[in-house]
């Protein structure tokens, strides 16, 4: 491995690390990224010598901006299985990560969007900064969220995870902790000190008493200030009754979520909000990144992901032609279909 490597791997005293490496892409990942950490969590695993894993990313930006969604884009188009593929291992890297035999460190600084989420938020610690802007961006892009996200944001207090998946907002690290998608704060400007001090563990149980050394309380977060509004409006399996509960509520937050939806990929938002209620139910993480690869497959069959990805990515022009255009337009069995079996089959992880 060299320095130009796309995740940098190494050894330090008791601590793995792994940095994400493609600063200026805010280290989006491909396929080879994922096979490669796949790999070295096989190896670790097995390393008697290594006590945890830390994962990071390089550069001044971010963790991880989430998949390569060019390359995604690249073929839907094409109507290959390239994105499939990548899908697949991705989904199996983000369900050893929630089951890793060691404990798995995140360090979720700056950008933490989409597959970001995957290889961080099923850690079993996981940091966040005065930085951090943590998401799951989907519905921009005419995609549903994925990589374990539904499951995640279903768990949430109330209806904050709707919320967030279905405008796709990204939070702050107080936020982020409040919903369950990180668990402390730390400040951006100490984290190569805390990762010094996790080489010197001899222990597992070391660990907390070593992060505790660096925890401060995150600048003030708001979506516990506005649950009310967000439980009373959300609390539905409509889309159009959701809009309309938003439009009607009168908090200025709530006609912002309602016109915020209507700007997104309308399939996205129902296929996204059946998503969420079916995660809900679901026993495991397992069978929700089963369901969410069955959808994920589904959207390469339809047109808004290579339009999103093209009006956010490609030419920036922010104006997406969705097709579908309102919500009123997509029926159940539009959304139905989202769920139907992935051609490749399952993950097999149930």
């Amino acid at each position: 491995m060299t320095d130009d490597s796309k995740v940098l791997l190494r050894v330090e005293g008791a601590l793995a690390r792994a940095t994400l490496n493609r600063p200026r892409a805010i280290n989006a990942l491909d396929h080879e990224m994922v096979l490669m950490l796949s790999d070295a969590l096989d190896g670790w695993e097995k390393d008697g010598s290594v006590v945890a894993v830390l994962i990071d990313g390089a550069g001044e930006r971010g963790l991880c901006a989430g998949g390569d969604v060019r390359a995604m884009r690249d073929s839907a188009l094409a109507g290959d299985d390239r994105a499939a593929r990548f899908w697949r291992d991705e989904y199996l890297l983000n369900a050893r990560i929630a089951r890793y035999g060691k404990p798995y460190i995140a360090f979720m600084d700056g950008v933490v969007m989409g597959g970001g989420v995957g290889v961080s938020a099923h850690g079993g610690v996981r940091l966040v900064t005065e930085r951090s802007k943590v998401g799951m961006p989907e519905t921009t892009i005419g995609f549903v969220p994925d990589v374990g996200g539904t499951y995640l944001l279903s768990r949430a207090p109330g209806e904050l995870g709707t919320h967030l998946a279905l405008t796709a907002t990204a939070v702050g690290p107080a936020d982020a902790v409040h919903v369950g998608l990180a668990d402390h704060h730390v400040p951006s400007e100490r984290l190569p000190e805390l990762a010094d001090a996790l080489t010197g563990i001899d222990s597992e149980s070391a660990i907390a008493e070593v992060v505790a050394r660096f925890v401060e309380d995150p600048p003030a977060g708001t979506l516990e200030r506005d649950r009310e509004w967000i439980d009373a409006c959300y609390a539905s399996d409509d889309a159009e009754e959701i809009v309309a509960r938003l439009r009607a509520h009168g908090a200025p937050g709530a006609a912002e979520a309602a016109a915020t939806i209507e700007g997104k990929s309308p399939t996205s938002v129902k296929t996204t909000l059946a998503a969420l209620r079916r995660a809900r139910r679901a026993g495991s993480l397992e069978e929700v990144l089963e369901q969410e690869y069955r959808v994920s497959c589904s959207a390469l069959n339809r047109p808004d992901m290579a339009e999103g990805i093209r009006a956010q990515v490609v030419d920036k022009d922010r104006n997406p032609a969705w097709t579908p255009s309102t919500l009123a337009e997509v029926d159940d069995a539009d959304v139905e279909r989202a769920f139907a079996p992935a051609p490749s089959g399952p993950l097999g992880l149930v």
